[in-house]
């Protein structure tokens, strides 16, 4: 009997596991987005983790519990603090609108005359009334749906917190394994590997940061300049909600909106309606600016990835992947570049990485130098 299988029996094997890998993750498809969602919350609080167990002397684990508790209990607790007072404010604010309609309805009661022609306006108003009612007032037979829904979300939530803290507790296990399901031989190649990928996704986060930075800072000054109440509250979550695609900035505007038609300008002497429309008006500009070239830029720059790319690649993401793709797409796509670049090399006999200077690839507790400085000097004759 034979000890090894042949090489075509391994192979015949190999297809059969990925085959049945893939049929599986096909199937627990929709159990992928939370659990991203879980590897991206640890992605971000990973950096914290390594900084203040590396300065403080303190294990991991221990540090990535602290971070975790800590941030769970923030995002439940400000949540709970400030959703009854905006749910306040938006009905504030909606019934303000109510009574906006209805002076604009007086206004659209007489026909519009051009020439020989009369346009009547005046069905308009009641039928956004309507609308405006009904979002105000959902109908009971609703309520079903809705704690469907709510459970539904209850649930995807719970797993996402219980994924993200496995993820920062255990990564180091989780790491170690994947590496070490590699030949003896390669595994050193899939530490590098690892790396340079890690290394990808560093890059993105301060291209993030630094994107985050800069849009707080530049709606804290023009809210600032036209007099919105609380601009530097509003800029700060601008640049914080900055780091969702699309819909970050828009809640964040959404909110400055509300409080334009609420409080008004401190100087410019408009009603609360325009300055509210003002409002709109700028973010609608400055989010131009910021997706078709702030964005690209900075991003391209720190994964280096062409700007065009980068833009047409996130605005394919949002169309076919929604929010979720839009954030991951870039730092995927770089990362496959570094995958397949090694690949390349490897098919044609070439160095599998770039050559590099006094490197050293430190994971867990083993440590190889991937390059030695040559001995200076030369032996006399």
């Amino acid at each position: 009997m034979k000890s090894n299988w042949s090489i075509p029996t391994r192979y015949f094997v190999l297809s059969l596991i990925l085959i049945c890998v893939a049929l599986v993750i096909w199937s627990a498809r929709e159990m992928l987005k939370p659990l991203i969602m879980g590897g991206l919350i640890a992605y971000l609080l990973y950096p914290i983790v390594e900084f203040a167990s590396r300065h403080l002397r303190i294990r991991k684990r221990k540090v990535a519990n602290v971070i975790y508790f800590f941030s769970l209990a923030a995002m439940i607790i400000i949540p709970a603090i400030l959703v009854p007072v905006l749910y306040t404010e938006m009905k504030n604010v909606a019934n303000d609108l109510l009574k906006t309609l209805d002076q604009i309805g007086i206004y659209l009661d007489q026909p519009f005359q051009f020439g020989d022609i009369e346009i009547h306006l005046e069905m308009l108003v009641p039928s956004l009334k309507e609308s405006l009612a009904a979002l105000l007032a959902p109908l009971p037979k609703d309520a079903w749906r809705l704690i469907e829904s709510t459970s539904k979300g209850a649930l995807w939530f719970l797993i996402i917190i219980i994924s993200a803290y496995y993820f920062m507790t255990d990564w180091d296990k989780v790491r170690d394994w994947v590496i070490n399901l590699a030949p003896d031989k390669y595994r050193l190649d899939m530490r590098r590997l690892y790396l340079e990928i890690k290394e990808v996704w560093m890059a993105y986060l301060r291209g993030q940061l630094t994107l985050m930075v800069i849009v707080g800072v530049t709606f804290t000054i023009v809210w600032s300049i036209i007099g919105l109440p609380g601009a530097l509250i509003l800029g700060i979550l601008g640049g914080i909600f900055s780091l969702v695609p699309d819909v970050g900035p828009f809640a964040a505007t959404a909110l400055a909106v509300i409080v334009a038609l609420l409080e008004g300008s401190t100087w410019l002497p408009i009603n609360n309606f325009w300055f509210a429309m003002l409002v709109a008006g700028l973010y609608v500009v400055l989010i131009n600016i910021k997706n078709i070239w702030l964005r690209p830029r900075i991003i391209g720059e720190s994964v280096h990835m062409h700007e065009g790319l980068v833009f047409l690649v996130i605005m394919a993401a949002v169309i076919f992947a929604g929010i979720l793709g839009a954030f991951i797409i870039v730092p995927v796509l770089a990362s496959v570049g570094v995958i397949v670049g090694y690949l390349r090399r490897r098919i044609l006999s070439m160095p599998p990485f770039p050559p590099i200077e006094e490197r050293s690839i430190k994971i867990g507790t083993v440590s190889k130098e991937t390059s030695k400085k040559p001995v200076q000097g030369s032996r006399r004759k």
